[in-house]
């Protein structure tokens, strides 16, 4: 058996003569928790559906276990989708919503009864048995919604956008909550959303997409301390990038001036990209600074400033617990592995 529970190789989806997905090729392990991670528009819904079965691609395959699923309706496989409108029942209350499926299955009431509770268990919903779907808080539906999708355990939940109708204080209560669940389930997860915090927080493996194409996989720490390209740099956090030259291998030139970085195997002379995080850059005095600028703006985000300093060669985006004020003349300190050189797009 194959370690990977799904594969997309070389998938290609158009709709009236646009191309949404451009030979795509991703894979999911069993027990996963995999997001498809972009800015609207760029096919990660799409690729969510054709998991789901419920597109089917213009060329390539879907792999479920090695075995070709391109025509395989959603019913005869082990998927289950959420979507951002949970499409619950209005005329059922919260446990007939959740034996829904063991219903149809013409599961012995004992078998529904037990099942229902269990799941009730499993998403802090005890004694909301004979309520009103109607009559529960966002946050409540969502957990009726989850638990319908699961009770009939199957191998993969696709979840599209689900948090995204709810506040921000619920929706990161329900990213811990969501990571659990998966966990407790053991069953493979594979999400999809354009919320850069979200995907951090909850993935073993994110993939980030734009206009169709793949452009990085790799685990959170991956994406987001070595993104290898502008795009993935400044969609995952926030980012200072500006242009630089490879002068060698770990030495660069950006902002006026010669830095050593991590990197190297650049050509010579190579223009490229340079991405430092605001957080990766210290406000130091005296000799230490290899920079100098002066403080335009400050900003009180809560856990940190964030202050905007000019310099001769470029405005950086600095994130402090620490701030000078405005007009101040600061010096500026980078450590070479917060160096991130990229190529040129």
């Amino acid at each position: 058996m194959s370690e990977h529970l799904i594969r997309l190789e070389n998938v290609v989806k158009e709709f009236g003569g646009k191309r949404i997905l451009n030979s795509i090729n991703l894979t999911v392990k069993d027990k996963e928790f995999l997001t498809l991670l972009g800015p609207s528009g760029c096919g990660k819904t799409t690729t969510l559906r054709i998991i789901g079965g419920f597109e089917t691609p213009d060329s390539g395959v879907v792999y479920f276990e090695d075995q070709n699923y391109n025509s395989v309706p959603p019913y005869k496989r082990r998927v289950n989708t959420i979507f951002q409108k949970y499409a619950l029942f209005t005329h059922l209350n919260v446990y007939e919503n959740i034996a829904f499926g063991l219903r149809i299955q013409k599961k012995p009431e004992d078998e529904i009864k037990n099942r229902v509770c269990e799941m009730l268990r499993l998403v802090n919903l005890e004694g909301y048995e004979k309520r009103s779907v109607s009559r529960l808080s966002g946050g409540e539906q969502q957990r009726v919604a989850i638990a319908r999708a699961v009770i009939n355990h199957p191998q993969v939940l696709l979840l599209d956008e689900p948090l995204g109708a709810l506040d921000l204080k619920l929706r990161k209560e329900m990213q811990v909550e969501l990571k659990d669940i998966q966990k407790k389930l053991g069953i493979t997860f594979v999400y999809v959303t354009h919320d850069q915090e979200e995907a951090l927080t909850m993935s073993d493996k994110i993939i980030v997409m734009n206009k169709g194409t793949i452009l990085q996989c790799g685990t959170p720490l991956d994406i987001y301390n070595e993104p290898q390209n502008a795009f993935v740099a400044d969609f995952i956090g926030e980012s200072n990038i500006l242009p630089g030259v490879m002068i060698g291998d770990y030495k660069a030139v950006f902002a006026g001036r010669d830095f050593e970085c991590s990197d190297f195997g650049f050509l010579p002379d190579e223009n490229v990209d340079v991405v430092i995080r605001p957080e990766d850059l210290k406000i130091v005095s005296g000799d230490a600074a290899q920079l100098q600028g002066v403080v335009r703006s400050i900003v009180f985000k809560g856990v940190h400033y964030e202050m905007m300093v000019e310099t001769e060669g470029f405005t950086f985006m600095i994130h402090s617990t620490l701030c000078e004020p405005v007009g101040t003349t600061v010096g500026l300190y980078i450590q070479p592995f917060d160096i991130h050189i990229m190529h040129k797009a």
